[in-house]
């Protein structure tokens, strides 16, 4: 019975999905968005900012991740996320919400991720989070949860992360029935009213918890008196009020202790010391805005500590540091020295460190490198960005030939010497940008023939000389993009035979400046000068021949200049997938333009003022899959009806002059899938009611916000919904009535058809009897005058007969007189105005009956005409 009830109840739950679900509105969503995944397993549906109050209904059953910050959302009900049983990431970040139904997620049986910061919530009750059996990580971040029930975590077997901080919790049992989950490896309870952490508060024997963060917490006390966390390996102290009581009775309880964050807290530095004496096993420890504690020793104090190997000390107001500050940090392999006030370092500072791999020295007012790192011939990756180093010295990276990584990006750099990086000769990431050095002077050309990435961004304007990159025949990715232009003179990427990414900045154009370029994947170009390049006119090799690898392609232009773009400019890109183009063809485009690029499978062409477009132009581009047409002025979008894009999906048109658009357009796009239009001037008027009764009905193409487009033509119509307005009208005065007209016509053709093929005669006799009818009554009312005694009616066949037999006995023997067709009958007289007259005008009909005479139709008629006259 148990078992048909629960049957019963699963039934009805999938009948209440398949009746709430509506697959026409799977694309023609009110108030979210699709968002484009290249995964077609997945649909991430995004309502963001949008002044929701409630969850929409018309959120697809297959969507598997659902955005719902940002509105004003007030509680979830046990049936606004029905169905949605493949979602597996949900979030409902800065809303209102303060209730949830017990029940509520139910059917979220694939959830995940689900994350509810920054709401109103007071209260975790028992069932709330009821059918969330694979939820693995959960945040409910900033509400005003005060309390939680003891049951209302059973349901989440396999949760790993919870986050509860700056919520109302004081006791520490508050929190007991979720340490106890066997599942739960993150624990962030930061910001609440805990003013203790004591495991004999904890009714539980042992818990898996592997992170633990209490930061922002008013601790006084906090005591582990048995082994209850044998997992621990970070706890974070950061910011606590007031001075703690440190309690571990044993230093096993925390063997598992590796990381260690102290922040801004204000506990004496015995505190401090008798923490840290219970950690053997910490391998890195975080100090952030520790001013006092530093001054006082407590960098000694953590080095002494044998198992730490990464210390971070940042934002703690250093100003210099002497011999003796990290002398007993002798065994660290990281250091890190962040965004403090260091002007100076002492030669020796580091004299101890001989094992120290990670130097970060960034966000400092250091002029100059330190003459301390000479002596690191241990490091690996030193970063010195964010400072006001002016200048470089041949001997500042001396000994360091372990370097790999090197930072200097964002300092004052104006020169760059010959001698400079030539003892890193192991070096594989430099970043030089955002300085202001203007040549190389052979910088790049001594021992650097390991470096894969250099980045000169912001520098310049540079003068790129012939052999300026020759030695770097390693390197794999070069910025040299700038807000000035650079000058680059033949052969300036001459050895580059391994480039796949460069990004640069031309202020002239040269055709031989890609030729020693045969690997490169992708390469941005940002344009500030007049491209005037005409390979066809002038059989001029054109600027990409050589680039037969290359996959994307962007061209930027950020200044006003007048473009004569050529049909070959594309020449030589066989493999291009992407190109994006940026105020670069701002006349036109030459139907040839694409001729060469079979593979392109992406294309943007925005900010570029184009108001037209022919159908030729994307014929040789089949596979095109994305296409981005958006801040031009397109009014018309008849040329995508003919542009044969069978594998086009993405189509962005956003930002244009389109104010009619024509649906049958899109019947031409059979593979679209998204679809926006926004802040075109749509007109809300019966030329455009096709356009908005596709949008609400097609069950294929998401018309991205369509339910937010507004009217901006006519006058009386700005501002409404462009979906609200009338349309039903439209079609009662034109397609109605055309349904009509037409229907009659057909009607009407084939009644006349049928008519004139079957009753023609019938009817052309009907006429000249209601004539004989109305010239009856005439001649009744005038009185009857006779001509002949009888009119004879006969065949022609019985004609011998009436000439031989009857004639002579009737007219010859008895005086009658007969009337006779052949011989009575008014030539060009119609026959039966004819017939007529004889029978009116004759006292008798006489009828010569005969088998030929009864298969005949006129004698037929002659008949019923006698009788009439009867």
């Amino acid at each position: 019975m148990q078992a048909m009830g629960s049957w019963s109840l699963f039934l009805v739950c999938l009948l209440s999905c398949r009746l709430h679900y509506n697959p026409f509105l799977a694309f023609s969503l009110k108030n979210c968005t699709l968002a484009h995944s290249e995964n077609a397993k997945s649909l991430w549906v995004t309502c963001t900012a949008r002044d929701l109050t409630a969850i929409p209904d018309d959120i697809p059953r297959n969507a598997t991740s659902l955005d719902l910050s940002s509105n004003q959302l007030l509680n979830i009900t046990r049936t606004d996320l029905r169905c949605l049983s493949k979602l597996i990431d949900v979030q409902l970040k800065y809303n209102l919400i303060s209730h949830i139904d017990d029940g509520a997620f139910a059917d979220l049986v694939e959830l995940r991720f689900l994350i509810m910061d920054d709401n109103e919530l007071t209260n975790l009750t028992d069932n709330m989070f009821q059918g969330l059996s694979k939820l693995v990580f959960l945040s409910l971040d900033s509400n005003k949860i005060s309390f939680i029930s003891p049951v209302s975590f059973e349901s989440l077997v396999s949760i790993e992360t919870v986050y509860l901080g700056a919520n109302l919790l004081q006791q520490i049992t508050d929190i007991a029935p979720i340490l106890k989950l066997s599942t739960l490896k993150r624990f962030h309870l930061s910001y609440n009213k805990f003013d203790s952490f004591q495991s004999d508060d904890l009714p539980l024997n042992v818990s898996n918890l592997e992170v633990l963060q209490l930061s922002m917490n008013p601790l006084r006390k906090f005591s582990i008196t048995t082994d209850i966390f044998p997992y621990l390996y970070s706890l974070d102290f950061s910011k606590c009020s007031c001075d703690i009581e440190w309690d571990v009775a044993n230093k096993m309880f925390l063997r598992s202790l590796t990381i260690l964050f102290f922040s801004g807290m204000y506990i004496s530095f015995e505190t401090y010391r008798a923490i840290l004496q219970t950690a053997d096993s910490l391998q890195k420890l975080s100090l952030l805005m520790m001013e006092k504690p530093i001054v006082e020793g407590l960098i000694d104090v953590a080095c002494r500590i044998p198992s730490l190997r990464s210390l971070d000390v940042e934002v703690c107001k250093i100003g210099t540091v002497d011999d003796d500050m990290l002398r007993s940090c002798s065994l660290l392999n990281n250091l890190t020295l962040s965004s403090n006030d260091l002007s100076e370092l002492s030669e020796h500072s580091f004299r101890s460190m001989t094992q120290l791999r990670l130097l970060a020295l960034d966000g400092n007012h250091l002029s100059k490198l330190p003459l301390a790192l000479r002596g690191l011939s241990t490091l690996e990756m030193l970063d010195l960005s964010s400072n006001f180093i002016s200048e470089l010295d041949c001997l500042d990276f001396l000994n360091l030939t372990r370097l790999t990584n090197l930072n200097l990006n964002h300092n004052r750099i104006s020169k760059l010497q010959g001698c400079v990086f030539k003892n890193l000769i192991n070096l594989e990431v430099l970043d030089i940008g955002e300085n202001a050095f203007f040549t190389f002077d052979k910088t790049f050309s001594v021992n650097l023939w390991k470096l894969e990435s250099l980045n000169l961004h912001n520098n310049g304007p540079l003068q790129l000389m012939q052999g300026d990159f020759r030695n770097l025949s390693s390197l794999r990715v070069l910025d040299l993009e700038s807000d000035k232009h650079h000058n680059v003179n033949d052969g300036a990427f001459e050895g580059l035979d391994n480039l796949q990414t460069l990004s640069l900045s031309l202020s002239n154009f040269l055709k031989e400046v890609f030729r020693e370029l045969p690997q490169l994947a992708n390469l941005t170009l940002h344009l500030t000068f007049n491209w005037n390049q005409k390979s066809s006119q002038q059989n001029d090799e054109p600027p990409f021949l050589k680039l037969t690898n290359l996959k994307k392609l962007v061209l930027k232009v950020y200044d006003t200049f007048i473009t004569e773009i050529s049909s070959d400019l594309l020449k030589g890109l066989i493999s291009l997938e992407y190109l994006m183009t940026e105020r670069f063809f701002m006349k036109s485009l030459h139907p040839d333009t694409f001729k060469y690029t079979p593979q392109l499978k992406s294309l943007q062409i925005i900010h570029s003022d184009l108001s037209d477009l022919t159908p030729e132009l994307f014929w040789p581009i089949p596979n095109l899959q994305s296409l981005d047409l958006s801040n031009n002025k397109f009014r018309s979008l008849d040329f995508l009806a003919r542009a044969n894009l069978r594998s086009l999906s993405w189509l962005k048109l956003s930002e244009n002059a389109l104010s009619i658009i024509n649906e049958t357009v899109f019947q031409s796009l059979p593979a679209l899938t998204y679809l926006d239009l926004t802040d075109n001037p749509l007109t809300c008027e019966c030329s455009n009611s096709g356009f908005n009764q596709w949008v609400q009905s097609t069950n294929q193409t998401q018309v991205v916000n369509g339910h937010q487009y507004t009217c901006a033509f006519p006058v009386s119509q700005q501002g409404n919904m462009f979906l609200d307005f009338d349309i039903e009208s439209c079609w009662i005065d034109a397609g109605f009535l055309c349904f009509i007209s037409s229907a009659s016509l057909t009607v009407l053709t084939l009644l006349t058809t049928f008519i004139y093929h079957f009753m023609r005669w019938h009817l052309v006799y009907a006429y000249y009897l209601f004539l004989a009818f109305l010239y009856d009554k005439k001649r009744g009312k005038k009185g009857t005058r006779h001509h002949y005694d009888a009119f004879v009616s006969y065949n022609v066949h019985d004609e011998a007969w009436v000439y031989r037999e009857m004639l002579p006995v009737l007219e010859g023997e008895q005086g009658w007189r007969l009337c006779l067709h052949h011989r009575d009958f008014e030539p060009g007289k119609p026959i039966v105005e004819n017939i007529t007259d004889a029978i009116y005008g004759s006292r008798k009909t006489i009828c010569v009956i005969s088998r030929h005479y009864l298969q005949s139709e006129w004698c037929s008629r002659e008949i019923q005409m006698a009788r009439r006259m009867c």
